[in-house]
């Protein structure tokens, strides 16, 4: 198996609590003897160490791929390699010829808010099953100062960990120093490798649109070509992610291009130069980054659920020529399909549900429910298979039962 991920995740404390359970080491590839070993002869090691092998940033010795496939090829019994690293598997440049068909690789996110609290979210299963069991009438006890918080601190560990805005600050610029100076100038050798911030910060501010590498190149005075190549590199070293367009066909005027979002709302929030302070001046410009912030603070909590739910999903968006939008389209194996709207507002109105109703009415019973999910209070049905959801139900188990609003 291999687990990547975003530097800080918490995959290097993963793997070292699987192998002392196992009773093996790790091998971490980050320490430059022990890459410089690993390096010299990695057939040896591959063969010769005690299983579960474990080990930590593979990403550093790439031609240990080609040695376990080798290995493999002798024994495959399952669980014989674990790797971690902070790199996506699929952009090595020997990896996707390596151990296609050998091996299950896995993404670890940013901590979501259930982990933070203790929690086992349960809101994609359930919206996935009978959408109606999510409501109460409830009233959340949480206020858009509440959500600001959550949303500014992210979930990294190590930032969570740091209440002091400064000090939080702080972390998140040596963070993106250290993956763009060591992790991306490990994958390619980038002759403006100080035009990546800038393309970052860029993307930052764009979060929960429409990817357009060639629109980003035009405000910033760069080639398109070098942009897009750019983004690819952010996205390699997990950074940025790709949402990519609802695929099935529901009419010729539905958009195609990939949405864009950040690996973690409080890094866009950092990014995009976001505070505490600068929010409580509600000035129109700030409120309106802050809700690209919000909107990718709630499809990456979604995408995390995907890892542990009962049913196998795809995510996408919906987005048409005339302003149909869904933020968020989960489809499952069997075609049954679920949206999710987002808005950083604490109330809703008949238009946020525009692209929900029109995903409804040209699914028809494929259709398994719709959400509009704000920074409100209250949990209620708005229309047939449609709801509306304060946004911590997305974490929230167990609902405070009160009267819901005349809707």
């Amino acid at each position: 198996m291999v687990v990547t991920g975003a530097r800080t995740v918490g995959k290097s404390t993963l793997l070292a609590n699987y192998a002392k359970t196992h009773g093996v080491e790790v091998t971490d590839l980050d320490d430059v003897e022990t890459f410089q070993v690993v390096s010299d002869n990695p057939a040896t090691f591959v063969s010769g160490n005690a299983e579960p092998v474990c080990i930590d940033e593979f990403q550093h010795a790439p031609e240990l791929l080609s040695a376990i496939k080798a290995e493999l090829n002798r024994d495959l019994r399952p669980g014989r390699y674990l790797l971690t690293g902070s790199t996506r598997y699929d952009m090595l440049p020997r990896a996707s010829q390596s151990l296609t068909g050998r091996v299950h690789v896995m993404t670890l996110w940013p901590l979501s808010q259930g982990e933070l609290r203790g929690e086992r979210e349960t809101f994609l299963d359930q919206l996935l099953t009978a959408p109606e069991n999510l409501l109460g009438p409830t009233r959340s006890t949480f206020t858009r100062a509440d959500y600001e918080q959550v949303i500014l601190a992210g979930g990294f560990p190590i930032a969570v960990n740091r209440s002091a805005p400064a000090d939080r600050r702080r972390w998140f610029s040596d963070f993106v120093e250290r993956v763009i100076e060591r992790d991306v100038m490990e994958i390619r050798r980038v002759r403006q490798r100080g035009a990546l911030p800038t393309v970052l910060r860029a993307l930052a501010s764009r979060t929960g649109g429409v990817l357009n590498a060639s629109a980003i190149a035009s405000d910033l005075g760069m080639e398109a070509r070098t942009v897009g190549d750019f983004i690819t590199l952010l996205e390699s070293v997990f950074l940025v992610h790709r949402l990519e367009a609802f695929s099935r066909t529901l009419s010729t005027r539905v958009g195609r291009s990939p949405k864009v979002h950040l690996v973690d709302s409080g890094l866009a929030c950092h990014l995009m130069g976001i505070t505490e302070r600068k929010l409580a001046r509600r000035r129109p410009a700030t409120l309106t980054e802050f809700g690209h912030a919000v909107k990718t603070f709630v499809v990456d909590e979604i995408l995390k659920q995907g890892g542990w739910a009962q049913e196998s999903v795809r995510f996408s968006h919906l987005r048409t020529r005339d302003q149909h939008e869904v933020d968020l389209v989960i489809e499952t194996d069997e075609g049954l399909v679920a949206g999710i709207e987002v808005k950083a507002a604490e109330k809703v109105s008949d238009a946020d549900f525009r692209g929900l109703r029109m995903l409804r009415d040209r699914l028809g019973e494929d259709f398994i429910g719709g959400a509009v999910i704000n920074m409100g209070r209250y949990r209620y049905q708005y229309d047939e298979r449609l709801f509306v959801f304060p946004l911590d139900t997305v974490w929230s188990s167990e609902p405070i039962r009160e009267a819901a609003p005349d809707s």
